[in-house]
C-alpha cells in the first residue's frame, strides 16, 4: 500500500509579503438560491443561480514591528500554498477588509483577527 501524503500547514502571501497566521476560515459563498413556487406537490421545483463570493477570516499573530494597516487593505492578492510548496497555490484576487478584531488573553500572543472579502478566486 502506498503512503499518501496530505496537505497540512500552509502559508498565506498579502501581495507577496508572508504574513504569520494562526488560522485560516475560507468561504465560497456559491449564490444559489432555492425557488419556492406555489404548485400541488408542495415542493420547491428549482433554483437560481446568483452571485458567488469569496470570505476569508485570518487570525494572526500581531508582530512587534511593521505592523501592516490591516483595516485599510483593498485590492490585495491573498495567496495561499502548502507549506513544503509543492501543492496548488490558491489565490484570491481584489480582497479587502470587511473588519478587524484585536485579542488578547492571559497565556497567548496577542492576535488580529480580519474579517475580508475576494472578488474573484484562481487556481494555480
Amino acid at each position: 500500500m502506498v503512503l499518501e501524503e496530505y496537505v497540512g500547514s500552509i502559508v498565506l502571501e498579502i501581495d507577496s509579503q508572508e504574513i504569520e497566521i494562526t488560522d485560516l476560515d475560507i468561504q465560497e459563498v456559491t449564490g444559489r438560491k432555492l425557488v419556492k413556487t406555489m404548485n400541488k406537490t408542495g415542493k420547491a421545483k428549482g433554483f437560481s443561480r446568483g452571485i458567488a463570493t469569496y470570505e476569508l477570516s485570518v487570525s494572526a499573530v500581531i508582530p512587534d514591528t511593521d505592523i501592516p494597516d490591516w483595516a485599510n487593505l483593498e485590492g490585495v492578492k491573498v495567496s495561499i500554498y502548502p507549506l513544503n510548496n509543492s501543492g496548488q497555490r490558491t489565490s484570491y484576487l481584489d480582497c479587502f477588509t470587511t473588519e478587524v478584531g484585536e485579542k488578547y488573553t492571559v497565556d497567548n500572543e496577542a492576535k488580529i483577527d480580519i474579517k475580508m472579502n475576494a472578488l474573484s478566486k484562481v487556481n494555480a
